[in-house]
């Protein structure tokens, strides 16, 4: 029976974005590196790449915590015992009929995962909240024109944090179906609101069904200066 890794705290099953996505799950836990135990691994069934064995122990430890939270996420959808494996694009590998999307950052992992019928991408991403400083030096990278236009400067770190989550949300959404590499200038965010609510269009073509002016919905949940993002394609 697999076992959690030292270097995890329990899982955790919970729905901190304030739509519910119907049918699907998002699992989480915490994770420190500094706890990651040789046999971690192996405690967990889950077999590292070589190139996972060779990298630092944060590496190690936020790959292990992510297919931690994807194998739960996918045993509360439908009973299944699965870890999704790396593609050669380092996209993870979902089996047919789900949808799924697996982000970690400082210290934090989640999956989400959804039948096929419930949305045809999902996309989910999590950032440590930019002070406005580093905000003021990455904004160019990250908005486009139009977007700089229509930019609060008094909540400077919390848009360009946001921008650069939702568009983060959007390609993983999006890429596992359209095979397509995009970037930030080919994305904008239209509007976002207090409730937590976004709006986002694409300024590219991607494909014959995701062409330039396509426009999805996102959803953000900001805790502890670490903002959460969502795409439902």
């Amino acid at each position: 029976m697999n076992r959690l890794p030292a270097c995890c705290t329990p899982l955790r099953y919970h729905w901190p974005l304030p739509r519910p996505v119907p049918g699907a799950v998002l699992a989480s836990c915490a994770f420190d590196p500094a706890n990651l135990a040789a046999d971690d691994f192996q405690r967990a069934g889950i077999v590292p790449s070589a190139s996972l064995q060779r990298s630092v122990a944060k590496r190690q430890a936020e790959y292990l915590a992510g297919r931690v939270c994807a194998r739960a996420a996918l045993q509360r959808l439908d009973g299944r015992d699965y870890v999704p494996g790396s593609g050669a694009d380092r996209a993870p590998i979902w089996p047919a009929g789900i949808r799924g999307s697996i982000t970690h950052g400082k210290g934090w992992a989640a999956a989400v995962v959804a039948a096929d019928g419930a949305c045809k991408g999902l996309g989910l991403d999590q950032e440590a909240l930019l002070d406005d400083e580093r905000a003021e030096r990455l904004m160019g990278e990250i908005l486009t024109p139009a977007e700089r236009e229509r930019l609060d400067r008094s909540e400077l770190g919390l848009s360009v944090t946001l921008t650069f989550s939702l568009k983060e949300s959007l390609f993983k959404a999006l890429y596992p179906l359209t095979l397509q590499r995009f970037y930030f200038e080919h994305a904008e965010v239209l509007q976002w609101s207090a409730d937590g609510m976004a709006r986002l269009r694409l300024l590219t073509d991607l494909s014959m069904q995701w062409r330039h002016g396509a426009e999805l919905q996102g959803q953000f949940c900001l805790e502890d200066g670490q903002l959460l993002s969502l795409v439902c394609a």
